[in-house]
């Protein structure tokens, strides 16, 4: 399944649609959803009437993350093998769909990100190119993967990454998905694609600075979750350490000079540091702990939205195979495969 977040896309998204393969070697099956996030606009129609399979509706906006999260989980009931996300923009080429999905179907990842390679696209400020580029460094690093472009939101996921990567933001989904498939070990690889001519400018943040703020931001909670104990182990061991070194520096005045009331100071300093250090690695701890009970609690939501997922399937073939539910032929021609 293909699935199109949009808000007031009615201009762009027939293009979007025009643009998805009907056939790709190896999938069975072609099916797209579009999630409506409250547009003004003509959007849900514009997508029926250009032969979008499903359709989602929100009476009011609640935010890409949130319309990502909800196409997700409809996917999933649906019993989608893959799924693909795209913009409603038409910023993505829509015919790379198919080598977006092959290292899923060859086996070799479960989550593929299109790599726009920012370094190339024309409409791309030369300030936007490098913001691009050290987002995406930073992104890696946090994540332990090499991913050329990580605020890509061209993304393939197999069932078992989309069962295991948790919706956390009501932002954007981009950085969030990669420092958890990198921490989970989700095995995950990037692609080069396409892009085509901007339409528009992006609707997801009023300027680049509020971008980058609220980018920061998802980066610093995702990678607290997986490293808290690091975070507040190597802060608390540096501040710890000055204060040390004061205080080694306060008993060296008292002990060899005449000075020693003149440095009173540092003594308070070095026991504010020491103890803030203490209490710093003692926090790194607790969290560490509670992240451990936050994964117990993830695996448990995993194992659940498998079980919820395989007795929706089995209800499904079931009631298909149930004498009652069958459909009737008439008499002497053979009912249709399905």
């Amino acid at each position: 399944m293909i699935q199109i977040p949009c808000l007031d896309e009615e201009a762009t998204l027939p293009s979007v649609l025009r643009d998805i393969p009907d056939r790709i070697d190896g999938i069975d099956e072609i099916e797209v959803l579009v999630i409506d996030d409250g547009s003004s606009d003509r959007t849900a129609g514009v997508a029926r009437e250009h032969g979008a399979d499903h359709v989602l509706r929100f009476a009011a906006n609640r935010g890409l993350g949130h319309a990502f999260a909800a196409g997700m989980d409809y996917c999933l009931r649906e019993g989608a093998d893959i799924i693909v996300n795209t913009d409603g923009d038409n910023q993505y080429a829509g015919a790379d769909i198919a080598q977006l999905v092959r290292p899923i179907l060859d086996g070799r990842a479960e989550l593929v990100i299109g790599d726009r390679r920012p370094g190339e696209v024309e409409h791309f400020s030369l300030f936007k190119k490098m913001l691009q580029k050290l987002g995406s460094r930073a992104v890696s690093r946090l994540a332990n993967l090499d991913v050329p472009d990580a605020s890509s939101g061209f993304k393939a996921y197999s069932r078992e990454a989309a069962s295991r990567i948790n919706m956390l933001t009501d932002f954007d989904h981009t950085v969030d998905h990669v420092i958890q498939a990198g921490r989970r070990r989700i095995p995950t690889v990037s692609v080069p694609i396409g892009t085509n001519d901007k339409l528009r400018d992006s609707r997801l943040f009023g300027s680049l600075g509020e971008f980058i703020g609220r980018s920061m931001g998802v980066m610093v909670r995702v990678y607290s979750s997986y490293g808290a104990m690091r975070i507040f182990t190597t802060v608390g061991i540096a501040c710890f350490s000055v204060g040390f070194l004061l205080g080694v520096r306060f008993l060296y005045f008292f002990i060899f000079t005449d000075h020693h009331d003149l440095h009173v100071q540092s003594l308070v300093l070095a026991a504010i540091l020491m103890l803030a250090g203490f209490q710093m690695v003692l926090t790194g701890v607790v969290a560490d702990l509670i992240n451990a009970s936050r994964s117990i609690l993830e695996d448990v939501s995993y194992r659940l939205r498998r079980m919820e997922l395989e007795g929706r399937e089995g209800t499904g073939r079931d009631e298909r195979s149930h004498p009652d539910n069958q459909s009737r032929a008439p008499e002497g021609r053979a009912s249709p495969g399905r």
